[in-house]
């Protein structure tokens, strides 16, 4: 790891290159002086860590840079480049459930918990930038080995794993039953060219694992993933146009009723869904996995460039599961399935139907196509430290190796796992929650014990957002047990 770090005239934070990292989680103080200002934090309430460190009031990118130097790698991504790749990290497979949560939820408390998610997600980010800056922490392991130490370092290690997994096998799912339907629905195989063997699930999936995902899987930096980040957010955008654009037509032509604005309690089946239904919109905004390295290889390294594209990335993602949970809810009612792709297979009821359901299925397949690789990396990165420790030395051959054995492994749990709701109310309610909301707060209150980095209002929010994340999670789990048991009698 490089500790070679530029001499700038520093304000908002001072670091003495020439000392060792400091090491939070051994108890001991930070080497060096630190400062973090009052710009720096969200709420505006920052503290200084050291009243020795010199300056102060000082702008965003005058903090300290981790890795290569002010203008990091010469060939790292722009902002732009960056917030696609953060926003493919979060449009996902998740967007596909937004709209089965929306029924469960209703119009109203369906959106304004969209926002809340939202808004919460990227205060999240944010924490986890300004601590890693502070602990020259290089991945989101690393930041949480610093602050709460080595086991719960392999723990949020694990979450990763389990989380990326989960998301990666239920990309496949979604693809699978795209492409060859299920026992409701029809797939796309089968209306372009008839039932065969040619439509075989287990195949369709292996065929788009092997001469699709592979290859992108295989490239070794996740900046070289930012073109096809772009098409796969502007595939994303076009889902939720076409979506938007039927369903204003059937409003309009008066063939849709009114929506239920709230929760449904008329049923135990309702109530349960309700236990499950807030983790699995929290997992629909876990990319924190991916802040570091998308960070890592910025040209501009400062925490003012990632705050900027963690508000952009939040703003953008924020309006697509708005329009999509909505006009999907409006467009199928009660009937919107947990995965909504496998309901555009029938008569919209508007012209040129049969158009629209082929662009959009096919359009989001290629959208996971191209989405799959920016989760992966994180996966992959993350089992590399996991086994082999965060300095072994990098090998081609030991990463080929690596994306080989996970992906045989994705592709082994999406031919078990019966649909994507299973998948994301448990990881919803266990690691999405830890990734997303525990551990940032847990950071962020462990580094203000030792450093006094935040301020009233950032120590009262994070203590607030622990509470409920733990909560929220114990009820989550316990309404998952009992669905399934209550399923199974």
């Amino acid at each position: 790891m490089n500790t070679n770090y530029s001499s700038l005239p520093l304000t908002s934070i001072e670091l003495q290159s020439n000392q060792p990292k400091p090491e939070v989680a051994n108890g001991g103080g930070y080497n060096g002086h630190a400062k973090i200002s009052k710009q720096d934090s969200f709420l505006g309430e920052g503290e200084d860590v050291d009243g020795d460190a010199a300056g102060g009031g000082g702008e965003h990118d005058e903090l300290p840079l981790i890795g290569d130097g002010p203008a990091g790698p010469p060939e790292g991504s722009s902002v732009p480049a960056a917030v696609f790749n953060l926003a493919t990290s979060i449009i996902g497979a998740g967007i596909m459930a937004l709209p089965a949560t929306m029924k469960v939820l209703g119009v109203a408390v369906g959106l304004v918990s969209i926002l809340v998610m939202g808004i919460l997600s990227e205060i999240t980010i944010e924490l986890l930038v300004r601590f890693a800056v502070y602990c020259r922490a290089l991945s989101y392991g690393e930041v949480v080995h610093k602050a709460l130490g080595r086991p719960a370092s392999i723990v949020a290690q694990m979450c990763v794993i389990i989380n990326n997994a989960g998301v990666l096998i239920v990309y496949l799912i979604i693809i699978g039953d795209v492409m060859s339907g299920s026992l409701k629905h029809i797939g796309v195989m089968d209306q372009l060219i008839g039932h065969g063997e040619w439509d075989n699930r287990r195949l369709l999936i292996l065929v788009v694992l092997v001469l699709f995902l592979a290859p992108l899987c295989a490239l070794e930096k996740i900046d070289s993933l930012s073109l096809s980040s772009a098409a796969s957010v502007a595939l994303a955008v076009v889902f939720v146009v076409v979506s938007c654009i039927i369903a204003l037509v059937k409003v309009i032509e008066g063939k849709i009723n009114m929506p239920r604005m709230g929760p449904d309690f008329s049923s135990r089946a309702a109530m349960l869904d309700l236990l499950v239904v807030i983790p699995i919109m929290t997992n629909a905004y876990i990319c924190h996995f991916n802040v570091q390295p998308i960070y890592n290889e910025l040209k501009e390294k400062t925490p003012h460039n990632m705050y900027k594209i963690g508000r952009i990335t939040t703003v953008l993602c924020v309006v697509v599961y708005a329009l999509t949970a909505v006009s999907g809810y409006l467009l199928f009612g009660e009937d919107t399935e947990s995965d909504v792709l496998t309901n555009f297979d029938k008569d919209l009821g508007i012209r040129f139907s049969s158009i629209l359901n082929f662009i959009v299925r096919i359009g989001y397949v290629i959208h996971l196509v191209l989405v799959f690789p920016v989760v992966h990396f994180s996966l992959r990165q993350t089992v590399d430290s996991l086994i082999f420790g965060e300095l072994a030395p990098h090998s081609r051959k030991k990463m080929l190796t690596l994306t080989v054995v996970l992906l045989a492994l994705i592709y082994l749990g999406s031919t078990m796992i019966p649909n994507i709701w299973v998948a994301f109310k448990f990881t919803g309610a266990t690691t999405g929650l830890a990734l997303g909301f525990i551990f940032p707060a847990l950071i962020a209150l462990r580094l203000d014990k030792e450093g006094k980095s935040l301020g009233k209002g950032e120590r009262l929010l994070s203590i607030v957002m622990l509470s409920l994340a733990m909560v929220v999670s114990i009820i989550g789990v316990i309404g998952n047990v009992y669905s399934l048991r209550s399923k199974s009698e």
